[in-house]
């Protein structure tokens, strides 16, 4: 499926809306509906379970959208948060010129300056995609989403660009109440927002989104003590260099972490602890490998604050794409913030009574929507005679659907099966249409396990359970219902 036919699905099935779409849909903004609310929060809750609450060095906090403008003066985002853009010298419409360049010629872009992708839309005769008209020299586009905060014009704030500044900036009242001790990590899901000259791709790229992010932190000259890393050294998967890229190539190459780490893919071995973490969480989730890789970005690409990232990518219809970036970002963050805040935001170790700027070893940053987007494309199957969505149960917007056969004599006791179902999971009821059409809708959704309600019911105490990707059906006591699904649940299956 296209991206196109996946944005209808989503709209078709209560997943993904326009906002506002009674008015004209405002490009790079997208509602949730019944369906896709729920496959977002679950996503959301099995990464804070995961990297949270199931881990005793990661505590977690809920910044602001709004803080103080100082913090984006301090994190360099008021001056350097920019994207390229060139504007038609014809019909004046504005467009990102990396993205423009990428589609008309299939060259890599990254890392290019403003004045190599001018040459470039010159020497390729690159036009405007909408009219055809010539296109202007590139500039630089800040990002940034301008506010005023009370009644006082002038009062300036800006709606953040990234979550990970609240965690640097509260890092001093999580310090002084946690009383946390390196290697440790703050975590933190939330909305951010960022100005983009072009959405595109339906969710990929929005205006509006949510990231889920970790700045882990240790002592600088600890950050290749990592007592985990022996347990994934050896896991291997594609890794793309930055030295092939700097190169011309495109193909990656399959490494354990451990050849990665000292081919400086990773710049530390926490970076690679993480970055291995994650992979192996998406392969959990039923992320097919073959269409996973890690890209190493270019010395010419990386960020200012970043000493090396790396992004985990997924191969969608339009190409190998970012859905989670890692980072190394060193002690940038927290000295800038010392710096313009004044505030001594260094550890001091009780035993060695040394103070320090912590380091930031690594910043796995996850977009929600993109992971979503991840899903479904992975998970979307066209099969003869359904769509059906494979994901794992553990993230599916509703793990049980209850049926009666027929709505007349059974809807009682059809009702009575849900409400027990819906003490424990999340369940549906649908009493409309064919047994059959009602197992294809959920099908669609990604409900993993179905339960028919029917005469025979009523006198054994039995209903039919149908497994969503197998299709077998088994009769089951309503008794012996809900520590059967927990344990298909727990071992994922479907």
């Amino acid at each position: 499926m296209n991206i196109e036919e996946v944005a209808s699905y989503c709209k078709r099935r209560g997943i993904i809306f326009p906002t506002s779409e009674i008015y004209g849909q405002v490009p790079g903004f997208y509602d949730y509906g019944p369906v896709g609310v729920e496959l977002s929060r679950n996503l959301k809750n099995y990464w804070w379970k995961t990297f949270v609450q199931d881990r005793d060095d990661i505590i977690g906090i809920d910044g602001s959208i709004i803080t103080n403008p100082l913090v984006w003066k301090a994190s360099g985002h008021v001056d350097s948060f920019v994207d390229p853009l060139t504007e038609c010298k014809k019909c004046k419409k504005r467009f990102r010129a990396d993205h423009i360049v990428e589609e008309k010629t299939g060259k890599q872009t990254d890392g290019l300056k403003n004045e190599q992708l001018s040459e470039l839309i010159i020497n390729e005769k690159i036009k405007c995609p909408d009219c055809k008209g010539d296109l202007g020299a590139v500039k630089s586009f800040n990002q940034m989403f301008c506010t005023n905060v009370g009644p006082v014009e002038g009062n300036i704030a800006y709606l953040r660009p990234e979550t990970a500044q609240s965690i640097f900036a509260d890092y001093k009242s999580v310090m002084d109440s946690a009383r946390v001790k390196p290697p440790f990590g703050i975590a933190q899901i939330g909305k951010a927002f960022r100005n983009e000259i072009s959405p595109r791709n339906f969710i990929f790229r929005k205006r509006e989104f949510e990231q889920m992010e970790i700045e882990f932190f240790t002592k600088a000259d600890k950050k290749n003590d990592c007592l985990d890393y022996d347990k994934i050294s050896n896991l291997r998967l594609k890794i793309l260099s930055g030295e092939k890229q700097e190169k011309g190539l495109s193909d990656a190459e399959e490494m354990s972490i451990k050849t990665a780490f000292e081919k400086k893919i990773f710049s530390n071995k926490w970076h690679a602890y993480w970055t291995a973490t994650f992979y192996q969480w998406f392969l959990d989730l039923g992320i097919d490998a073959n269409k996973l890789r890690i890209r190493q970005h270019m010395k010419s690409e990386l960020s200012f604050y970043s000493a090396g990232t790396v992004d985990i990518e997924y191969e969608f219809p339009m190409g190998f794409k970012e859905v989670q970036g890692i980072a190394d970002r060193t002690t940038y963050d927290l000295t800038q913030h010392q710096n313009l805040s004044k505030q001594n935001l260094e550890y001091f170790d009780e035993e060695t009574k040394t103070k320090e700027i912590l380091y930031v070893a690594t910043e796995p940053s996850l977009g929600v929507e993109r992971l979503l987007l991840l899903v479904l494309f992975n998970g979307l199957k066209e099969e003869p005679e359904r769509l059906v969505l494979k994901i794992h149960p553990k993230i599916a917007p509703y793990k049980i659907a209850v049926f009666p056969l027929i709505k007349k004599d059974l809807e009682p006791k059809a009702r009575e099966v849900y409400n027990l179902m819906k003490e424990e999971f999340s369940s549906f009821y649908d009493e409309a249409g064919s047994i059959g059409k009602r197992y294809r809708r959920q099908d669609e959704i990604g409900t993993p396990y179905c339960l028919t309600v029917d005469y025979d019911t009523l006198k054994d105490e039995s209903v039919t359970l149908r497994m969503r990707d197998s299709m077998k059906q088994e009769r089951i006591k309503i008794s012996e219902l809900i520590p059967k699904i927990k344990e298909a649940i727990k071992k994922g299956l479907v």
